[in-house]
């Protein structure tokens, strides 16, 4: 993979492959966004799922990817004990479109 596919951060380098995540979770990813301190996603899943089991899935799995691809990262978060937080906000997308979702999300990083 080239450079230009990887993101910086304060402390870090990474390319979070989130989409190989939720093909074999069957999420489905309509918009990402990340930021500096947190991340937006807008994501549908199975009805069978529920929203608590999907973040700690996304979360996990790409802390786990992340450490095995850039070990300083492992002895950087050593010291407090995850790459998450363990906080999350989720909401389902009711009475606003879904374009309106998508395009606050993309509008995040303005």
């Amino acid at each position: 993979m080239s450079e230009e596919k990887y993101h910086s951060a304060s402390h870090c380098k990474y390319l979070t492959q989130y989409h190989k995540i939720c093909n074999d979770y069957n999420y489905h990813i309509k918009a990402l966004e990340v930021i500096p301190d947190h991340i937006h996603i807008f994501v549908v899943v199975p009805q069978t799922v529920a929203s608590c089991d999907v973040v700690r899935t996304l979360k996990s799995i790409s802390a786990i990817e992340l450490f095995k691809a850039h070990s300083q990262l492992k002895k950087f978060y050593a010291g407090c004990g995850a790459l998450w937080s363990g906080g999350y906000f989720v909401s389902t997308v009711e009475r606003i479109s879904e374009s309106t979702v998508v395009k606050y999300i993309e509008e995040q990083k303005k």
